[in-house]
């Protein structure tokens, strides 16, 4: 059998049922026979960056890594951005790139190309993939992608690539029936480790649980839910963790960091105990002051990555270990903690003292932070499998408020932040959770870097819902330009602009609607949801000069926030 058959024969035996991509002459061969095969949908994208994002979706919702594919050249070179996204946010997903002819290539020439569009992806994908390899002989491909597959979920997941050259493609080799890849068991948690650390939890009046993405990657959301239920312990969660405990459950208090809910950086900075769950401990979530963070108090760290036990915050406990393995190990020696009514009643206080909708209470014209009340306490929000939040402002506001049911699933780029990531990612949640409603919630600068996907939702006719927080400007890096450069607005506002969004949804072929002031809200958004089945396009106007308000003074502690606190140096954005 040819090369570009097993391919497809390797794919489908892995669980995966769709393709993204944009072709090109050296992809041509395996898209080829993947449409032969006829058992994997392949999605045509109109840019290799959207079959990236949509790539990292797949990965997130279903634990199969998701499968994008490039040509050489500038289609290789363009999956990189959401490789790297994949690689930072633990996203299991295997890119394939073709590859000029074996005859083609340079080899160890002083030239810079042979073929053409010959480059190196390999060297430049592998400092963002677990493992980056440009195949070098038929025989090898089925190995290849069995390693590729297994790394891409083991562990810690993350992206692999696999260049593979044209000609290589289309050789012949022994014909072989592809097996599912099988992960192996994971060590169990050391039973002290885990009984120390539930030891000093029930001692403590005032703990928390601090969860973060790797709940997820781990598949360990619902023995998290079991521990969390069982033990009875308030929990905050970190940007990627926002999906973890559905929005009113008992425990959930909110996100902490640079952005977190002003209540839950207090309740941080009051416990006297903090038991981290797959989450790194940035600078996003601790702030520039590790030792302040640190304070008194006890922390022990579970992660399933080595490097990032002890990275920052000096004087954890820490485990190395599967998260799914701590937890059940946990709930084998659980018992629910008393004694916490007073501590509940604390973080309460603070929640009822700081609201989120009242940060921008004297803003003019529509609430950033009640537009996402409104959105997802919307009655058809129930049926929506997810948000995919772009990154900006708006992407703070959706941290902050959103209200997501049990199951809904929150999708956004973190370690990257790469804007124009929500779009794409649609693309693939839609195919992940068929029959669903998925959300975008997007600024006006981030929608427009892959605004193209627009035709790639129109022609599957996915029910993709887009929410453009429209403030005609780039909202977060002018933030930062009025806090450290006294209000110069050079290329966030001065030389940028942003269309009209409901026009170009028109265009596209997309009912779309524009709501400008906050009595047409609730209207909107009923249009918004009235077809479950087609996509829609709500473009929101919001002030200019609105900030995502708490933002974390830097160089101060956790518990104090801009506006009322001021920063004591630059920071990054």
């Amino acid at each position: 059998m040819k090369v570009s058959d097993y391919i497809a024969d390797f794919l489908d035996a892995q669980g995966v049922t769709q393709v993204y991509e944009l072709i090109g002459g050296m992809i041509t061969l395996m898209l080829d026979s993947i449409a032969r095969h006829g058992k994997i949908a392949i999605v045509s994208v109109h840019h290799e960056q959207g079959a990236s994002f949509a790539a990292d979706a797949v990965g997130r919702m279903t634990g199969v890594p998701g499968v994008a594919m490039a040509t050489s050249g500038p289609g290789a070179v363009n999956l990189l951005t959401g490789i790297g996204s994949c690689y930072f946010d633990g996203s299991p997903a295997v890119f394939i790139t073709g590859q000029v002819n074996r005859h083609e290539q340079k080899g160890g020439r002083a030239i810079r190309q042979l073929g053409f569009q010959e480059t190196d992806i390999v060297s430049m994908a592998a400092p963002i993939t677990k493992w980056a390899y440009g195949v070098k002989t038929p025989e090898e491909v089925p190995a290849v992608l069995k390693k590729a597959f297994l790394l891409a979920r083991s562990g810690r997941p993350g992206p692999v690539l696999i260049d593979i050259p044209f000609d290589v493609q289309k050789t012949e080799i022994p014909e072989e029936i592809p097996e599912k890849i099988v992960l192996e068991a994971v060590p169990s948690a050391d039973p002290a480790f885990v009984s120390e650390c539930l030891r000093e939890l029930f001692a403590s009046p005032r703990c928390l649980i601090l969860a973060g993405g790797g709940v997820r990657s781990a598949g360990a959301v619902q023995v998290f839910l079991e521990f969390v239920e069982a033990v009875g312990v308030p929990v905050v969660h970190s940007l990627l963790g926002v999906e973890l405990l559905p929005f009113g459950h008992p425990s959930r208090v909110g996100m902490i960091g640079s952005y977190g809910n002003r209540w839950a950086n207090l309740a941080v900075d009051r416990a006297d105990f903090l038991l981290v769950l797959g989450s790194r401990l940035d600078v996003r979530q601790t702030g520039s002051e590790t030792e302040s963070f640190k304070g008194d108090r006890r922390i022990y760290h579970v992660d399933i990555e080595p490097g990032e036990l002890g990275n920052r915050v000096a004087g954890c406990r820490t485990l190395h270990c599967d998260l799914g393995a701590f937890l059940s190990e946990a709930m084998r020696q659980i018992r629910p903690h008393a004694g916490l009514k007073a501590w509940f009643e604390e973080i309460e206080g603070f929640r009822r003292a700081w609201p989120d909708t009242d940060e921008l209470r004297d803003l003019e014209g529509i609430n950033p932070n009640q537009l996402m009340h409104a959105l997802s306490g919307h009655p058809a929000a129930r049926l929506n499998s997810c948000y995919c939040v772009d990154v900006g402002q708006h992407q703070m506001w959706a941290a902050q408020s959103l209200e997501l049911r049990q199951g809904q699933r929150f999708l956004t780029s973190g370690g990257m932040g790469a804007m124009g990531f929500a779009l794409p990612a649609a693309l693939g949640a839609a195919y992940a959770s068929p029959g669903k409603p998925v959300v975008v919630v997007a600024g006006d600068g981030g929608f427009q870097l892959n605004i193209q996907e627009l035709q790639t939702i129109r022609e599957k006719r996915l029910p993709v819902k887009m929410l453009v927080v429209n403030n005609l400007c780039l909202g977060m890096v002018r933030q930062f330009q009025q806090t450290y450069f006294d209000a110069r607005y050079q290329s966030t506002v001065l030389g940028y602009s942003a269309p009209d969004f409901a026009g170009i949804a028109r265009a596209y072929g997309i009912t779309a609607l524009r709501v400008v002031d906050s009595a047409d809200l609730g209207a909107g958004l009923d249009a918004f949801y009235a077809d479950s089945d087609e996509p829609f396009l709500l473009e929101v106007m919001v002030d200019m000069l609105a900030n995502a308000y708490p933002k974390m003074a830097f160089g101060l502690p956790i518990s104090q926030m801009e506006p009322l606190a001021k920063p004591r140096g630059m920071e990054a954005t």
